[in-house]
């Protein structure tokens, strides 16, 4: 399976990555990726970019080195409700929204149910595109009921790479559990690099090969090519504008 563009890239402006954003670009470039979005932490992140870098954001160029960048945020679900720490006036301007569980950002995890509440309520938010690691065993979650409510949401379930190889250990059962449900339900998935170095921009082999063993077709993964990556955002948008 071929990937066109990596939808989850971390930047200095996280507190805890390495590089700017043109150069991940520049290495996507010479990776023959087409798109990359810089999806830096919010700011509930220890260390992470307060709401002014997510106003200034949208400065950045539209395209470096030759690749599409989309500006974009990894939201933290902040509470058993699903809100997230970036308000929705700021989240609308934004490209694209992954949003996922992470520790020290407010909501430091319940039960399974609490956490199924939680994530189910991000998938309903209209202006969340992703969910980031959703596999993560210490937010664990009633896969079953997050793979249907994103299925008939239209939000992207993510397959996180560095889940698989860096981060989250013991994340492996409950991803490959997930990518099996994604393809027998024919849910939407992002395969992403999740790369805090710009070097692992578009690094996404296990992901791929997970996605594969399970089944996942190619139309079902949205960032296979950077012109499904548009559709499925423009689809969002639709979406949103019915809602509103």
């Amino acid at each position: 399976m071929h990937l066109e563009a990596d939808l989850h890239t971390h930047t200095v402006a996280s507190g805890h990555a390495f590089g700017t954003v043109r150069e991940t670009a520049l290495l996507a470039a010479q990776k023959r990726l087409k798109m990359i979005a810089v999806t830096d932490h919010g700011p509930a992140f220890p260390g992470g970019p307060g709401l002014p870098y997510f106003h200034h954001l949208r400065g950045v160029p539209g395209r470096i080195c030759g690749v599409e960048v989309l500006k974009g945020v990894e939201a933290n679900i902040i509470d058993a409700d699903g809100r997230l720490d970036l308000p929705p006036d700021l989240l609308a301007t934004l490209d694209l929204v992954v949003a996922g569980f992470h520790e020290g950002t407010g909501y430091q995890g319940g039960s399974v149910e609490q956490n199924t509440r939680a994530m189910i309520a991000a998938i309903h938010n209209p202006l969340v595109h992703v969910i980031a690691h959703p596999g993560n065993p210490l937010y664990p979650v009633e896969t079953e009921k997050v793979v249907l409510a994103a299925r008939a949401l239209g939000c992207a379930l993510e397959i996180n790479n560095a889940s698989l190889t860096l981060s989250r250990p013991g994340s492996g059962p409950r991803c490959e559990y997930l990518a099996r449900l994604a393809a027998r339900t024919g849910t939407l998935v992002s395969i992403a690099s999740d790369t805090h170095n710009g070097f692992s921009v578009g690094d996404c082999e296990q992901a791929v090969l997970m996605a594969e063993r399970a089944g996942i077709r190619p139309e079902n993964v949205i960032n296979s090519s950077a012109a499904t990556v548009r559709e499925f955002l423009q689809r969002a948008r639709q979406r949103i504008r019915k809602i509103s």
